[in-house]
């Protein structure tokens, strides 16, 4: 890993840095890159949509979710 760049990016504000790690997610989906998932990922995803499927109507839009882990880690 570039140290330089790592120790550019922990200069940055916990907002900057959120958004720097987004652009740079986003720029590797783009390239069509997509990384391989664990076994223990590809269970807890199942779960995740046996449960929504279950109840589909227990949802919360991504706005407030990420409003509310930026909350967290504030403090």
């Amino acid at each position: 890993m570039n140290t330089q760049l790592l120790r550019q990016a922990s200069a940055l504000s916990v907002d900057e840095q959120i958004e720097l790690v987004e652009a740079v997610w986003d720029w590797i989906i783009s390239r069509g890159a997509v990384p391989s998932l664990t076994e223990t990922q590809k269970a807890e995803l199942d779960r995740r949509l046996a449960d929504h499927l279950a109840n589909p109507d227990d949802v919360l839009p991504w706005n407030e979710v990420k409003a509310a882990a930026l909350a967290k880690i504030r403090y």
